[in-house]
């Protein structure tokens, strides 16, 4: 399993956003390339990165600052937040950009997302978002909630080549109470699909009990903001085993 450390950006700064409401933010960090470098110096080699401004405006906002974190980190870095359209897609990965995360464009046009499967270019690259309340998923920086189920979506992409798929359980994100294991478990179990877990996590506790899902990794975010665990912990507890004391 994989660490993957979050930078939020909005405003050109990294922010995190409580249960996703805009209303609820906390500023961390004003340089988003040096935090993305501490990460990296931490022994990090992946990182998750969302333009807030960009998935509420629809289109990609940060594309500078992604750009700058790609020349400057050797960090795998995957984007989501504003990507509507494939000209999107192209400017990230010609960035740098290791994977692109789709959500409300693929949900939304659904027939053009499955389009995109089609792409030589895209397989392996592109990543399926999906972000829910009590199974529903939202859309629109999670302003709006459908009726569309993430499992029922998880599975019926279970077969495509996509890198990956992103969920994230909107009710505990930003929270650290804890990540919603039953429902990630429901996800990674529902698809083929490679699963990175996103939202709860407060403590190394926590990364050990994803570590016993069928997943590929972890978003965490607030946690390592508010220092409840540095990443060198975190990469130990989910990429080498590590036990957490009191285990």
């Amino acid at each position: 399993m994989h660490l993957f450390p979050a930078i939020d950006l909005r405003g050109g700064r990294v922010v995190r956003l409580k249960q996703g409401d805009y209303g609820q933010q906390t500023t961390y960090h004003a340089d988003p390339v040096e935090q993305a470098k501490h990460f990296e110096a931490a022994g990090a080699t992946w990182l998750h990165v969302v333009d807030l401004d960009g998935a509420r405006e629809g289109r990609v906002v940060h594309l500078d600052v992604i750009r700058r974190i790609c020349q400057e980190t050797n960090l795998k870095v995957e984007v989501g937040g504003g990507v509507r359209r494939e000209g999107a897609i192209d400017r990230l990965l010609q960035a740098g950009v290791f994977r692109v995360i789709l959500g409300t464009a693929a949900l939304q046009q659904w027939n053009w997302f499955e389009g995109l499967m089609g792409n030589p270019t895209y397989r392996g690259r592109l990543v399926l978002g999906l972000d829910a309340r009590k199974g529903m998923l939202a859309v629109s920086g999670w302003e709006q909630t459908t009726q569309m189920s993430a499992v029922e979506i998880a599975q019926q992409v279970s077969d495509w080549p996509l890198a990956a798929i992103v969920y994230t359980d909107i009710a505990t994100d930003g929270t650290m109470k804890g990540p919603n294991i039953e429902a990630t478990r429901a996800i990674a179990e529902a698809t083929h699909t490679p699963v990175v877990a996103s939202g709860g996590v407060g403590t190394l506790a926590d990364l050990a009990a994803l570590r016993e899902l069928p997943i590929q990794g972890a978003i965490v975010g607030v946690a390592l903001y508010e220092n409840k665990f540095t990443a060198e912990q975190a990469i130990a507890v989910l990429e080498r085993g590590e036990a957490v004391a009191g285990e």
